[in-house]
């Protein structure tokens, strides 16, 4: 079947189109159970974000924070970008086991293992470690609405009053008129993922709001990449 025609079914359907057709299985399941695979996806996100996680290091007031959550930090390039560059901050890496010693291998070779650690979890059956930051760099995206609700309520569970959430992806402009990458980000979730789909800043800005988040903004990140923060 061509790539047309599998678009043509994933809009009539909404349903994978990729690895997972006929296969049943999630996406990450596929990806996970394979090591190796695993270890080339981590780092390929690592690749992709890395222009955003140098952004976020160097932008948001890391001042105000002493500790970090990264949940679902692929390879842990965003908490070693924001720990090289506020040596004050303490971080977690918080994703299922399979990911632990391609996060440490990473850590440890940037000279951060003494300040940034890893802990294994779901966050989908588990609630978040505690910290002053949540972070979830290109994560909500893959989740249908639901499932994006539930990640930012764990999200404000998990932080103390004037703790802050920073949800970053490839944020769609609320008129949906400029930001194309996003819009193709968007289809490309179709496509892989159960549910999954991009989003404007004012989606998030809303979902965070009903989360109980009191203050919220958007800031541009690199490229297509923006950034959502809600203070608790």
């Amino acid at each position: 079947m061509g790539t047309g025609t599998n678009l043509t079914e994933g809009l009539r359907t909404g349903l994978p189109q990729s690895e997972l057709k006929g296969r049943g299985a999630p996406v990450f399941e596929i990806i996970y159970a394979d090591p190796a695979r695993l270890k080339e996806f981590l780092k390929a996100m690592t690749g992709v974000s890395h222009g955003a996680n140098l952004a976020i290091a160097a932008k948001f007031p890391w001042a105000n924070y002493k500790s970090v959550v990264d949940a679902g930090p692929a390879q842990g390039d965003l908490l070693v970008q924001v720990a090289l560059k506020n040596q004050h901050l303490l971080g977690i890496g918080f994703d299922l086991p399979e990911v632990g010693p391609i996060f440490e291998e990473y850590v440890e070779a940037n000279g951060l293992a003494s300040r940034v650690q890893f802990q294994p979890g779901s966050f989908f059956t588990e609630p978040l470690p505690k910290a002053d930051v949540v972070m979830m760099g290109h994560i909500l995206h893959d989740w249908n609405l639901e499932e994006k609700r539930m990640l930012i309520g764990k999200a404000y569970e998990a932080l103390p009053k004037s703790g802050a959430l920073l949800v970053y992806d490839a944020i769609i402009d609320d008129d949906r008129r400029k930001n194309a990458f996003g819009l193709m980000m968007s289809l490309q979730m179709m496509i892989e993922t159960h549910g999954g789909f991009d989003y404007t800043g004012a989606d998030c800005i809303g979902w965070m709001h009903d989360a109980g988040f009191r203050e919220t903004r958007v800031e541009h990140l690199t490229g297509p990449d923006s950034m959502v923060i809600g203070i608790k």
